[in-house]
């Protein structure tokens, strides 16, 4: 089971220093979100009124722009405020014109700025399945709408087998977004466990990974369905905080030392291709046991960078260091 994060311990005189940092990059973040959310609102707001297929083919593009702006100034306050190191491994060979399905594990809100960071015009803007309930968010609801993010229900087991009805309205959904994903090259990002790791959630599935938390195969096994033929590759990312998941307020201050990213592009089998995920109960456990071998091979990765972690001396009186390497001066700002 992963550890606890280790928490930098903040000399008092620095510890303005830290704060100062955390009020710098939560200013630039809130200018940079204010700077593109009136132009994305704008286009949204066209797409809405209008919903000609037409003229969304004409407004995609210019919202995906748009979007792929806010990450990129996003990427410059990180530049600017952070000092961490990246490592990061498999980037090389992607394609900004491909259909993605993408994979991660899920730790703290500080996954989504590294993975928006590192794939920015890499792929093609991921989109999140989301939960329900976030289309009301302030602003950003709209704008997850305007970039055709799915919005699905949670539903617990228990409550789709009284209820079957349920099932098939979250397909539904999901596959009128999918469809709207053809129409141009599109990154699918889902994080299979549904929610953050804790250590109280792993305890409390009994969870048989290690580092994981047990995946959840609805929203692939959909996306598999609709456009499963489109998709070139999965993409399978592995994110590992060497001293452990950082709060969003620790990552803004400067306290994220390290963070070790693995992306691996794999072929979907063409065994999961053409099953019918909505009514084939098979289909479905086939694409579970799929998805358990990924985890499998995951949970192993994890461990394997962890304990490379735990070999490397520490010199500044911390606890060991779960770094994947020496610690040396960060890759130039151009590259990650």
């Amino acid at each position: 089971m992963s550890t606890p994060r280790h928490v930098r311990p903040i000399p008092a005189a620095n510890r303005w220093r830290s704060t100062a940092t955390g009020l710098l990059a939560g200013g630039l973040l809130v200018i940079n979100t204010l700077l593109w959310v009136p132009l994305l609102m704008l286009a949204a707001l066209a797409k809405l009124l209008v919903p000609l297929r037409a003229l969304r083919l004409r407004a995609d593009p210019l919202l995906t722009a748009i979007a792929q702006s806010w990450i990129g100034g996003n990427s410059a306050w990180m530049r600017l405020t952070q000092s961490t190191h990246w490592d990061v491994q498999g980037v090389s060979g992607l394609d900004p014109r491909g259909w993605y399905l993408v994979c991660a594990n899920h730790q703290s809100w500080v996954d989504i700025l590294v993975l928006q960071h590192l794939l920015n015009r890499r792929i093609p803007l991921l989109k999140f399945f989301l939960k329900q309930q976030l289309i009301w968010v302030p602003v950003m609801g709209l704008a997850w709408w305007a970039l055709d993010f799915p919005f699905m229900r949670r539903h617990s087991e228990d409550v789709l087998r009284k209820h079957p009805e349920l099932r098939l309205r979250d397909q539904q959904t999901t596959r009128r977004a999918c469809e709207k994903f053809a129409l141009i090259p599109t990154s699918v990002m889902n994080f299979l466990e549904g929610t953050r790791y804790t250590p109280a959630k792993h305890q409390r599935q009994q969870s048989p990974y290690r580092h994981l938390l047990k995946p959840k195969t609805g929203g692939l096994a959909i996306a598999l369905d609709a456009m499963g033929h489109r998709f070139q590759a999965v993409l399978d990312v592995t994110i590992v905080y060497p001293d452990g998941a950082p709060t969003f307020w620790d990552f803004l201050c400067g306290r994220l030392d390290s963070v070790v990213v693995r992306l691996r592009q794999q072929p979907i089998p063409a065994e999961m291709l053409g099953l019918d995920y909505g009514s084939d109960a098979a289909a479905r456990q086939a694409c579970a046991r799929w998805v358990h071998s990924l985890w499998m091979d995951k949970d192993a990765l994890i461990d394997a960078l962890l304990a490379e972690a735990r070999a490397v001396p520490r010199t500044d009186g911390r606890p060991p260091s779960r770094s994947t390497g020496p610690r040396e001066k960060a890759p130039p700002a151009r590259l990650y």
